[in-house]
């Protein structure tokens, strides 16, 4: 058994099985990992959405920004912006039991076996491996509860932009989605820079990219994220960030785990 993951797709589904015919994906045998932002700027949502869906078990995926984006206009409490392109999964006549499925989504991933975590975005540099399980895990009750068109309209805003423990509520669960999902810059005290979007060099002082700093608290873990196209592939200290900007015409990377890491990336046709 073989397991891939792999970076922000986007709705790029000719691009994604031209990837798996490329790594000679079994469906029987193998395992896939999808590093969030299945959907949205993307050509094909539903058809991506609905073939990892079918996956089963042998997908692990965690949410990211434009899943929690889908979700939320599926729950009334966003507004569609003008790229957006996920209106197939919105008007699809199984839209509601893909949106069940996506809300019982994780955040985080964490395989003691392989070693390895799986997140979208970034962790501050306060968060460990356990303090960061503990967080996913409250965000992911809000979404798999009953009260989740609830957070849904809480959700959105750049505020809280630094952790404390004393945080709670709706700017807890704001923080939480921010950090895992959003993130890519902070400054040694772990204050969130939500604004920038560049490459890493790009940002202002005294900001950092969030796995650049000094002695943060997962800088033992091997993590998996997307979310920036911008830094593309990365690959030092623990972090290995898979969205090589498939949407953007650019690639879409996998990245074997059960060995010793080995990328593969096909240039993509968007």
């Amino acid at each position: 058994m073989s397991v891939y993951a792999i970076g922000d797709v986007q709705g790029c589904y000719d691009d994604l099985m031209a990837l798996l015919d490329h790594i000679h994906f079994n469906e029987q045998f193998d395992r896939l990992w999808f590093a969030g932002d299945l959907v949205n700027r993307g050509p094909k949502n539903l058809q991506t959405v609905r073939f990892i869906k079918s996956l089963g078990e042998k997908a692990v995926t965690v949410l990211g920004n434009h899943d929690l984006h889908l979700l939320a206009m599926a729950a009334g409490c966003r507004i569609p912006k003008s790229t957006d392109t996920f209106q197939d999964i919105l008007d699809a006549k199984d839209a509601d039991e893909i949106f069940e499925w996506m809300r019982q989504r994780p955040v985080l991933h964490h395989d003691s076996r392989l070693g390895f975590t799986l997140i979208h975005a970034g962790l501050v540099p306060q968060w460990d491996l356990a303090l960061a399980q503990s967080c996913a895990r409250e965000l992911e009750e809000a979404l798999h509860g009953p009260n989740y068109k609830e957070f849904f309209q809480e959700m959105y805003g750049n505020e809280p932009a630094v952790w404390s423990d004393s945080l709670a509520g709706y700017e807890r669960l704001r923080f939480i989605v921010n950090c895992l999902t959003r993130m890519r810059f902070c400054d040694m005290n772990g204050h969130m820079d939500m604004k920038e979007t560049g490459p890493p060099g790009s940002q202002p002082e005294p900001y950092l990219p969030w796995f650049q700093v000094p002695n943060r608290a997962s800088r033992d873990m091997k993590i998996i994220c997307g979310h920036w196209s911008t830094l593309s592939y990365y690959a030092a200290d623990g972090i290995y960030a898979l969205d090589t900007g498939c949407v953007w015409g650019r690639g879409l990377t996998a990245l074997k785990l059960d060995t010793i890491p080995k990328r593969i990336t096909i240039p993509c046709s968007v």
